[in-house]
This record gives C-alpha cells, sequence and structure tokens, in this order.
C-alpha cells in the first residue's frame, strides 16, 4: 500500500526554519508523523483518504479536483509544515545508530538550552494551531465542497472540530 505525503521535504525546508542541509532521510519520517498524527485528526478517516488517493492516482491538478488542491495548498500544507517543524525538533541534533544514540554538536556551536527549546517548540506549536483554527473555520463554512469530512461512519476516525489549543486560554 503506497502511501502520499501531504508536503516534500523541500516544501519543508522552503517554509520552515529547518536548515537546507539537513538530510532529507531525517525529515521524511517526521512529515509522516504529523500528517497521520495531526493532520489526520483534523480530516478524519475518509477525507484523508480522498486525498491519499487522488495524490495517488495523479488527479490532484485536474479540474474536477480544483476544491481538494485549494484545501491542500491552502490549508493542509502549511499545518503540516509547522507540525512536522513541531514533531522534529526535539530530534533534529540527535543520531540512532547501532553504537548507540548520540547528540550531535558542531564545531563552533553553542547548544540550545531545555528552556530555549521548549519555548521554540511552544512557538512552533502555536503557529501550528494557527493554521489548524484556520482549516476548522475553512471547513465549517465550506464542508459541503468536502463530502467525506462529515460523511464518516463506525469504525472511521471522526476529524476533530474544536481548536486544540495547548497554551493558556484567558
Amino acid at each position: 500500500m503506497s502511501k502520499a505525503l501531504f508536503i516534500t521535504v523541500k516544501d519543508l525546508k522552503r517554509k520552515s526554519s529547518i536548515d537546507g542541509s539537513v538530510d532529507p532521510d531525517k525529515l521524511v519520517q517526521y512529515i509522516e508523523v504529523a500528517q497521520d498524527v495531526r493532520i489526520q485528526n483534523y480530516l478524519g478517516g475518509k477525507l484523508y483518504k480522498k486525498l491519499q488517493d487522488i495524490i495517488i492516482d495523479g488527479t490532484i491538478t485536474d479540474t474536477a479536483q480544483a476544491d481538494y488542491k485549494l484545501l491542500l495548498d491552502e490549508y493542509i500544507k502549511p499545518m503540516l509544515i509547522w507540525y512536522t517543524q513541531s514533531e522534529v525538533l526535539p530530534f533534529l541534533n540527535i543520531s540512532f545508530s547501532n553504537g548507540g544514540v548520540f547528540k550531535n554538536t558542531p564545531e563552533n556551536s553553542k547548544e540550545v538550552s531545555q528552556e530555549e527549546m521548549s519555548v521554540m517548540i511552544r512557538k512552533v506549536t502555536d503557529t501550528a494551531e494557527f493554521y489548524s483554527r484556520r482549516f476548522i473555520d475553512f471547513m465549517n463554512y465550506n464542508s459541503v465542497l468536502y463530502p467525506e469530512y462529515t460523511s464518516n461512519q463506525d469504525s472511521d476516525m471522526y476529524p476533530d472540530r474544536d481548536y486544540q489549543m495547548s497554551g493558556w486560554v484567558l
């Protein structure tokens, strides 16, 4: 079974703070995790599968799929780019190999503190949540264009239609 990722490593590097020199093989798994865990949660099972199918069969750019292309480009990709960053940041300088687990620190560099890393992850996650709210608002007004969004049943994963704010709300 093939699986389509909704963004490429190139998209991620171009639209995020991740350096272009980062090995693409270290990023792909985090794109997939963010897509499965975060994006599928908001799309629900049927809409997620619909997007997978039209990407895999190459019809995403067909005129008949224009609404899905818009959804992907304007709403899903920004969410996925920012959620991927929140998934990859804690592991970017860590290597897992036969010899063990290692922390990589290049010469002439200073390691980021745990507090600084937490602030950075929080900021990235806040931005991802902003894009998630945009997606939910868009779907609330346009769900008729995406029948899969409201047609989940039984064991299908239902879309989360609430904002999942993880910061303080006053």
